[in-house]
């Protein structure tokens, strides 16, 4: 099992400053590329304080230019935001300035609140994501391509530069069926369980797991990356300060993904919670370091290819390296057998 650091942007007080938020994040994953970790995430999130990157493929060039090995996921990018005449040329130009370590996530959208003031309602955008990927994957692997859709009309083109390598394409998706379909499509697959409890989680893999082995050959190929809020914490008053932190942060969370969507200048307002601090301390990986390889064990052994920790959730950025660091060099040896740090050096 690899591992992936989610660099999902937090920014609960404004004074705090963008630019700060994003050198955090920088910091970050300069820490996850020296000790080890398979890759870093970004997950493109608009007009909210929670998972703010508005600019992803930007963003994954600037990582790149900071760090020498770890891969850079979009986690995800969400295409009916996007002309795809356009992104695919921003693509093609992302994958050469990362040094073709771009993997492309791609998803539907998941906020109401965003989705539908840029004009792309929840309701609406399962078809329109569907052919704009059809428009992007052509774009990508033909030229002079013409479109006659219900999104897209357009008459022959051909996105330049043309690519010099292909990206692999990662399907953001939660619900069972959706897996099955889209590993069966021949997508790798980024899914979680978010606050869900363990058998979500098996449920999710045994759907991915259905799908690859209907491929048979042709799908040995496609791996499967789980995200959820992850940390290291010390001891035990540690640890409950940290999940009372995750608990807040999931009522801003809720807020936007399952509830009505209530945001004030930006800034989403955080909404009693149905789960209770008990249940999130259960669904949550947020423990000390031998915990954590007794909890990721379940993981390993479900047959998950990548697990994608988040640990922005409002942690001071100090307590957030340590983390990482502690991840990389007590947690991640027990599962792969390549990583590597450059301790020795620094």
């Amino acid at each position: 099992m690899q591992f992936s650091l989610q660099l999902s942007a937090y920014y609960p007080d404004k004074s705090y400053g963008g630019d700060r938020v994003y050198r955090d994040m920088i910091e970050q994953a300069q820490v996850a590329d020296r000790f080890g970790y398979d890759s870093v995430s970004i997950t493109e999130h608009h007009l909210i304080n929670i998972l703010m990157m508005p600019a992803p493929l930007q963003f994954a060039v600037k990582i790149a230019s900071k760090t020498s090995r770890v891969k850079i996921i979009t986690a995800v990018a969400v295409l009916p935001l996007h002309d795809m005449r356009i992104f695919a040329g921003e693509l093609v130009c992302a994958d050469i300035f990362t040094d073709h370590r771009l993997m492309l996530g791609v998803g539907r959208g998941a906020f109401a609140f965003e989705m539908d003031r840029l004009g792309v309602p929840l309701e609406n955008s399962r078809e329109k994501f569907d052919e704009s990927l059809d428009v992007l994957q052509a774009l990508l692997n033909q030229e002079e391509v013409s479109w006659q859709g219900k999104y897209y009309q357009f008459e022959c083109l051909t996105i330049m530069p043309r690519p010099v390598s292909q990206v692999p394409i990662m399907m953001a998706v939660l619900g069972l069926e959706a897996i099955y379909h889209c590993t069966k499509r021949g997508f790798h697959i980024l899914t979680t369980p978010l606050s869900g409890d363990h058998q979500l989680m098996l449920d999710q893999v045994n759907a991915f797991k259905r799908g690859k082995a209907e491929l048979g050959e042709q799908g040995e190929h496609l791996t499967l990356s789980l995200s959820r809020v992850a940390f290291v914490s010390h001891n035990d008053k540690d640890r409950h300060a940290k999940i009372a932190m995750a608990h807040d942060y999931y009522s801003r969370f809720d807020n936007v993904f399952t509830g009505p969507g209530i945001v004030e200048n930006g800034m989403i307002k955080p909404l009693p919670r149905k789960m209770t601090l008990e249940q999130t301390a259960e669904n949550l990986t947020i423990c000390t370091a031998s915990e954590m390889i007794d909890k990721l064990g379940p993981y390993a052994q479900a047959g998950i290819d990548r697990f994608i920790m988040n640990v922005n959730f409002g942690v001071e950025q100090s307590e957030v390296l340590d983390s990482i660091q502690c991840f990389g060099e007590e947690v991640m040896p027990h599962f792969t057998d390549n990583v590597t740090t450059l301790k020795k050096t620094v």
